[in-house]
Order: structure tokens, then C-alpha cells, then sequence
């Protein structure tokens, strides 16, 4: 199992920009693929951005041209730079890390989340 630590949530203003962090610790040899998710109230998680150790990229669509996720497989961290940010980008983000496919990917990891506040 592995462990993860995330930081860099907060309360911005449209337009504005965060940066996300998590760390990994514990059995590093799990985290292949290593993302983030998030939930809006009253929403489902949903998945908004992944890397594998090799540097392949999956990002939703509603993400895509204005967050940009980046990986230190030394350091196993990941970070989420999250631009242009809109109220709708309004949730609990979730650090995840797995063994699967990118494409078919299903975390076995999870942080504890770190809150996101897009509003003026």
C-alpha cells in the first residue's frame, strides 16, 4: 500500500490559478499511474488527470488546455498546476495512484483530499 499526502487547495477567484501537490510514500512500486480525481457536492468522483511513471498523460475533457499534470518519479510526487480556473472547477481533489492501465485505469491508493474553492 501506498501512502499519500496532498497540499496546495484553497479559495481562488475565476481566472485564477492553484497548484496541487502529493506525495507518496510507503510502496512507491505501486504507483505506475499516479492522478487526480475530484467531487463537486452532489456530484460523483470523477477522474480529471493522470500520468504513468513513463510520462503518458490522460486528461478530461473539461480540464484539457488549462491544467497541466507533472510528476518527479525521484521525489514520487505529482502536481496538478490548474489554470484559468472556473466555479465549476469547485471540489475536493483526491491524489490516487494505481497499477493499472492508464486507459482502464482503477486506483488502489487514495489521499485525503485537499479542498478547491473557485469563487468571487
Amino acid at each position: 500500500q501506498v501512502q499519500l499526502v496532498e497540499s496546495g487547495g484553497g479559495l481562488v477567484q475565476p481566472g485564477g490559478s492553484l497548484r496541487l501537490s502529493c506525495a507518496a510514500s510507503g510502496s512507491v512500486a505501486s504507483t505506475y499511474v499516479m492522478g487526480w480525481y475530484r467531487q463537486a457536492p452532489g456530484k460523483q468522483r470523477e477522474m480529471v488527470a493522470l500520468m504513468t511513471s513513463g510520462g503518458i498523460t490522460r486528461y478530461a475533457t473539461s480540464v484539457k488546455g488549462r491544467f497541466t499534470i507533472s510528476r518527479d518519479n525521484v521525489r514520487n510526487t505529482v502536481d496538478l498546476q490548474m489554470n484559468i480556473l472556473k466555479p465549476e472547477d469547485t471540489a475536493v481533489y483526491y491524489c490516487n495512484a494505481g497499477t493499472t492501465s492508464i486507459w482502464n485505469y482503477a486506483p488502489n491508493s487514495w489521499g485525503q483530499g485537499t479542498q478547491v474553492t473557485v469563487s468571487s
